[in-house]
């Protein structure tokens, strides 16, 4: 097994080593069967290449992920992170490559609904809630809008295990004391915790988060950083962020990007220290002593 080494003497596999490990997958009767390495991994992605017109936002990237892990994703601008959760998410479809979601669900080909109800929900960077309705409704039409629809949901009454399964998800979010408040009325990080509530109530297994804290406070940063590690305990987590004193705070493993491909990964103080990373992450920065 080829690896590097990052600075506590940790061995990190490199993408070739990853890449034989992906090739371990055998076809059994038309079902994918997953190598022994892949039996805890919630997501892996294998080869995926988009192409937009001669522009190849994602190159031959590869990708596994763990159940149960936190993993943030960096890079500089134009690296294809939100192309990756578009691939992921069902929006975009790749050219060429494998997506392959739990033990054996191949995501290219299904549509976005079928995605998310595999288990996949989604965030993005600027909340989408509805702002002229108290906290606790915008809960409710997450919890039971995909089978009532919006207006039937808003005149039918809420069972009292969905009202205990939004007073879980409020206690989650910190917004409990908030429950009545129009979710116009709530300050910008709230309403990001009250749409991560949102996607919490949809059950996924994987969640998809692009930049959670832009614009926050630093307090409401810390909070969002506490919230997403305790999330850990019953999802995965991806996070595209580029405040790296906010990567610091939650990450374990992260990957950079460039150019449509992973750069490197491994934890933060390796990536913070990786030559490539310094040269190309932070070279473009003004700020010369400017870190991960």
């Amino acid at each position: 097994m080829t690896s590097d080494i990052h600075p506590r003497g940790q061995l990190t596999p490199t993408m070739d080593t990853i890449s034989r490990e992906l090739a371990n997958i055998e076809g059994t009767s038309g079902r994918t069967t997953i190598g022994s390495r892949h039996q805890r991994s919630i997501l892996y992605l294998e080869d995926v290449t988009v192409d937009f017109d001669g522009f190849k936002a994602l190159n031959g990237l590869n990708l596994v992920m763990d159940y149960h892990e936190l993993r943030v994703v960096i890079g500089p601008n134009g690296a294809g992170k939100s192309t990756l959760l578009d691939v992921i998410s069902g929006k975009v479809r790749p050219t060429a490559g494998r997506v392959v979601f739990g033990q054996a669900t191949d995501l290219i080909g299904l549509w976005e609904h079928q995605i998310t109800a595999l288990g996949i929900g989604r965030k993005f960077q600027t909340p989408s809630v509805y702002t002229t309705l108290p906290v606790w409704d915008n809960l409710d039409l997450s919890l039971r809008r995909r089978s009532k629809g919006v207006y039937a949901t808003l005149l039918s009454r809420v069972s009292s295990e969905e009202s205990d399964k939004i007073a879980r998800t409020l206690q989650t979010i910190g917004l409990t004391k908030k429950a009545r408040v129009l979710a116009g009325q709530l300050s910008h990080g709230e309403k990001q915790w009250l749409e991560i509530g949102m996607v919490l109530l949809q059950d996924p297994a994987l969640l998809l988060i692009d930049e959670p804290v832009a614009g926050m406070t630093d307090q409401e940063t810390r909070k969002t950083g506490d919230l997403l590690q305790s999330l850990t305990d019953k999802h995965s987590l991806i996070v595209i962020e580029h405040d790296m004193e906010f990567v610091r705070q939650i990450a374990k493993t992260v990957t950079v990007m460039h150019e449509g491909t992973v750069l490197c990964e491994g934890p933060v103080e390796y990536v913070q220290n990786h030559p490539r990373v310094i040269e190309i992450y932070l070279g473009r920065q003004k700020e010369p002593h400017a870190s991960v």
